[in-house]
């Protein structure tokens, strides 16, 4: 298999393990680990497989312990723990957020297709019963913002607030105190809605997704940046599924990537 088949899919197998560890660095070090792990020969990348399903195959076949994550108690209340499943939330990040299909992801994770669907059943209804919160949306195009509500309120929280700019989005926080951000990343007045994330994280520690036409550009694994990316246009499915992550480790918010063109 050509290493250039497999270099395209790396930013998008970044934005998995991140999604799934809940953090850059956790996320970045197991891509690193299984990577390692491929070069030395010590798991086979399968040439039946097309490219991006051989590369998130090898990476579950290179670390067992993805199945882990997500049932340490130190990671947030004993309560929110149990009531995931490793297995469905990486049933449930393969399709919604990367866009595998059923059958894909089974591959991914060696199970049958109709595994794949119960899985991502339970972890939609377990997640969105668990983590009802407020949300400010920080998105300068009505029309996007208007989607994203729709999507934030089928899940069941509540929008405190739609911000244009980073000053608004500032003042928005601090009145409401949401539990989630939702922020592009390019805004009316030509702000940046990874600096208003870094005003707002200075003093209310919340998990904030990112939302951006260029993802690409904030998964390099070369400096700072975000856990939680959501790429425009965006499906439904995707934000609701990074939604459901970001609120699953709220307890680990840590601050905005410094400011990237986007």
């Amino acid at each position: 298999m050509n290493i250039d088949d497999l270099t395209s899919h790396l930013p998008y197998l970044r934005r998995y393990a991140r999604a799934l560890a809940g953090e850059q660095r956790r996320g970045d070090a197991l891509v690193q680990s299984a990577l390692e792990n491929a070069v030395g020969g010590k798991v086979t990348l399968s040439r039946e497989l097309p490219p991006k399903i051989a590369l998130f195959r090898a990476f579950h076949d290179c670390a067992p312990e993805l199945d882990l994550i997500g049932i340490q108690p130190e990671r947030g209340p004993d309560s929110r723990l149990q009531r995931l499943e490793a297995r469905a939330r990486q049933a449930l990040l393969l399709t919604a957020m990367e866009g595998f299909t059923p059958d894909e992801a089974g591959q991914v994770l060696a199970v049958p297709a109709s595994d794949i669907e119960a899985l991502v059943g339970r972890a939609h209804g377990d997640i969105e019963k668990a983590l009802k919160t407020r949300v400010l949306i920080i998105e300068d195009e009505p029309v996007i913002a208007a989607d994203i509500e729709a999507i934030v309120g089928d899940l069941g929280h509540e929008v405190c607030a739609i911000a244009t700019t980073r000053s608004e989005a500032t003042e928005q926080a601090a009145q409401h105190r949401p539990g989630l951000v939702l922020a592009d990343i390019q805004l009316a007045d030509n702000s940046s809605g990874i600096d208003a994330a870094n005003d707002i994280l200075m003093n209310l520690p919340v998990p904030v997704i990112f939302i951006t036409a260029f993802p690409e550009r904030l998964l390099t694994g070369d400096r700072p940046e975000p856990a939680f990316l959501i790429t425009k246009p965006f499906l439904p499915n995707a934000v609701k599924a990074a939604i459901s992550q970001a609120l699953f480790f709220e307890e680990d918010a840590a601050p905005a990537p410094r400011r990237a063109q986007a």
